[in-house]
């Protein structure tokens, strides 16, 4: 079983799409969306839900008003401004703000403050037409997304086991803090996906930068090849010089909005036009095309 996991060092270069046109051109594989945050795989995976699981993203602290005496003290130690007085007069925690230092826990004279376990994240296993699908959903400021990717990856990992599968690919997140080191540990390939723009070519720089620590092979993909010529050759040129194969340059073509818009791949919204071809191609020199259509 080989793990592959599809990067784009920023948001917005087209990962997903990319994702989801493999997915209509592997077969036997097991699908991960890596980007927990903010998660849109399934958006075009239309998932049915099998299991779903808690995720604890830690500890928040918790005011009793009946205790509470107003002294203030825990509003003044705060160092995150996560305590605000109420209309009430008695002070309340704004979880977004709170980190779970439990600071506020531990010098409260009247120990009106509790930690507790917030459990306000899930994460799914569920069937799809592509095959099995492991996803979580975050709410908006919660953490430990690092963890939760390291847990739903391995997940997909035990299913592909168990149920023999050739592949796991992972949808990475963007960028290149937790999420995406989560996401890059123990995979066999990584695929990045860039686009023609200045700042694509700087993140790609810095997401090479720490792939390259893990000595995991890269390749390379530039979406929207043909809006910029010039960062496309820029880029062409960077690739080379780091060794990084450039195995596809995908066209800028509004069927790939479409095929979001229709919940298709864009293989299977376009099927046999040079665009599709184009992700057959990019399967072949991944080492994970099988062609499931004469199946």
């Amino acid at each position: 079983m080989k793990e592959i996991t599809i990067l784009s060092g920023k948001g917005g270069a087209g990962k997903t799409s990319v994702t989801a046109a493999i997915a209509s051109l592997v077969n036997n594989a097991v699908f991960c969306d890596n980007d927990v945050d903010a998660a849109d795989l399934h958006l075009v995976f239309n998932p049915k839900i099998k299991e779903e699981h808690d995720f604890s993203s830690g500890k928040k602290a918790v005011i009793d008003a009946k205790k509470c005496s107003a002294c203030g003290l825990c509003i003044e130690k705060c160092r995150f401004d996560a305590i605000h007085v109420n209309d009430e007069g008695i002070p309340e925690i704004n979880h977004f703000q709170c980190e779970g230092c439990r600071l506020c826990e531990r010098i409260c004279p009247e120990q009106a403050i509790t930690s507790v376990q917030y459990n306000n994240n899930k994460w799914f296993v569920s069937d799809t037409r592509f095959g099995l699908l492991v996803h979580a959903r975050m709410k908006a400021g919660e953490e430990n997304s690092g963890r939760l990717v390291t847990e739903i990856r391995g997940k997909a990992r035990q299913i592909a086991e168990e149920s023999a599968a050739d592949f796991v690919i992972n949808d990475g997140p963007p960028g290149i803090g937790c999420p995406v080191i989560a996401s890059v540990t123990g995979t066999d390939k990584v695929l990045l996906v860039t686009e023609p723009s200045l700042s694509g070519l700087h993140d790609a720089g810095r997401l090479l930068k720490l792939v390259e620590s893990f000595r995991i092979p890269v390749f390379a993909v530039i979406n929207k090849y043909d809006i910029n010529p010039e960062i496309t050759a820029q880029t062409a040129r960077f690739f080379e010089e780091k060794a990084i194969p450039l195995i596809g340059k995908i066209p800028f073509d509004t069927r790939l909005v479409d095929a979001m818009v229709a919940g298709k791949s864009v293989v299977e919204f376009a099927p046999g036009t040079e665009l599709a071809t184009e992700f057959v191609t990019i399967c072949e020199k991944l080492g994970i095309f099988q062609d499931i259509r004469n199946e």
